[in-house]
């Protein structure tokens, strides 16, 4: 109640942040497309390509070089809920600025490595930074920002991160050209150079700026359909104890164990394999990421309009039929289907990941109860390089490990069929504020 005091009081002194007459939440989603795109071409969708490189080099095992992804996403599920609890304590932005400044630098360190604990230990700070630069505190942002067009807005910033792989095969020629050390270091700089200033633009709540979610306010016919259906914000404890919060996150962790173990192996299967140049490696790369771009803008409309747990369900039977198709692919145009079912799945997918938390839960809390959902989709983060990896380096294919991958992420689908809306919280009830002040004012006995 105070802080909302508070808030209205700085709203009526601070100028809106709107410009130009431009929603200013449409300008957190392009910084946040941004910071995405130079996070996700530079390391994530860049990361296969490093795997060559560095086996080639040291040797080292697909297993041990699938267990660098897996520790930093197991760090990452760790760390989920205190980043969550960051955001919503001090804002996205302080936080990003942190994580982005890792980020750089553990790409610099990268740079250096000469042994396998060094390569581990530069990850590892690349992996906290690029976690706390980038995907987290911006959807914190972008769910407080928005509410009706909640699932288009996280899209456009997830697009970004599709994007980022289109601009894979530029880093494939920058490492054939100045190797994977020189790239590294040039990835560190651009981080800082292009990452921290795109930041800044990064706000946490429309009200402490005068503005309002969605930039409009409801009308009057809105109005009451909120009032016939109250958004109600849970907390984290009571977020946990609705049964729809695990099976999303279930739901969620069974995609995750496709979508690594693709970023981890796919160009050493195809390059080791199938027999692929890393030149057509990067080419289907840049096909998966322009089908995960039109899933996006796809994804963003329909999860706007219709079921998002249902569109969800449909996804997860794409990932698996497109893993089984790369799985057993003997000519081309199976690995071409391959990568436009998961791209497509993988970008419909991904934003209404978040939309349906928050539609589900509310933003108040947002950040902490995303986080702690990280300790369970972290399991399908570890989980999908390393099964691949592990069942690769034993039978010398990847074939059984993307068959039990498939199996898997089609037994996930059922989670999210099953993750129906919970009930608002039971919460004890409270007298309203304004009867409580006119009976103080009454006093005893008073009418």
């Amino acid at each position: 109640m105070i802080r909302r005091l508070r808030t209205r009081i700085r709203a009526g002194h601070q100028r809106s942040t709107s410009h130009k007459g431009i929603f200013y939440g449409w300008w957190i989603v392009a910084a946040g497309f941004g910071v995405q795109l130079v996070i996700g071409g530079l390391l994530n969708q860049a990361y296969g390509a490093y795997v060559v490189l560095l086996r080639q080099e040291f040797g080292w095992s697909k297993t041990a070089l699938a267990a660098a992804f897996s520790m930093a996403r197991f760090e990452n599920g760790l760390l989920g809920p205190l980043g969550g609890w960051l955001c919503d304590r001090f804002g996205p932005r302080t936080v990003m600025r942190i994580g982005l400044t890792l980020l750089g630098i553990g790409f610099m360190l990268f740079s250096q490595v000469n042994s396998l604990l060094t390569f581990y230990l530069a990850f590892f700070v690349m992996a906290v930074g690029s976690n706390l630069g980038g995907f987290l505190p911006l959807t914190v942002s972008v769910v407080n920002w928005f509410r009706r067009r909640r699932a288009t807005a996280l899209a456009m910033t997830q697009m970004g991160f599709a994007v980022g792989g289109l601009i894979v095969p530029i880093v494939v020629l920058s490492l054939e050209t100045f190797g994977w050390r020189g790239t590294a270091f040039g990835s560190g700089v651009l981080v800082l150079v292009v990452g921290l200033p795109l930041s800044q633009l990064i706000r946490h709540q429309p009200e402490d700026y005068g503005e309002v979610v969605d930039g409009v306010a409801e009308s009057a016919s809105e109005k009451v359909a909120l009032a016939n259906e109250p958004l109600v914000d849970f907390t984290a404890r009571e977020a946990m104890r609705a049964p729809s919060f695990w099976l999303i996150s279930l739901g969620h962790g069974s995609a995750l164990l496709v979508v690594s173990a693709v970023m981890v192996h796919l160009v050493v299967h195809l390059n080791e394999n199938l027999g692929y140049s890393l030149g057509t490696a990067a080419l289907v790369i840049t096909l998966m990421t322009s089908m995960q771009l039109v899933g996006q803008i796809v994804g963003g409309f329909l999860g706007d309009r219709f079921s998002k747990r249902l569109i969800s369900v449909g996804c997860m039977a794409m990932h698996a039929v497109g893993l089984l198709l790369v799985a057993y692919a003997t000519v081309l145009p199976m690995v071409l289907a391959f990568a436009v079912l998961h791209g497509l799945a993988w970008g419909t997918r991904g934003p209404l990941m978040q939309a349906i938390r928050a539609d589900y839960f509310g933003r108040s809390s947002f950040g902490v109860i995303m986080g702690f959902s990280s300790l369970v989709t972290m399991f399908g983060n570890i989980s999908g390089p390393l099964i691949a990896g592990l069942l690769a380096d034993s039978t010398g294919s990847y074939e059984t490990g993307f068959t039990v991958l498939a199996v898997l992420a089609a037994i996930g689908s059922l989670f999210f069929l099953l993750a129906t809306r919970p009930q608002p919280p039971v919460r004890p009830a409270v007298a309203p504020l304004a009867a409580v002040v006119a009976a103080s004012e009454r006093g005893p006995g008073g009418h």
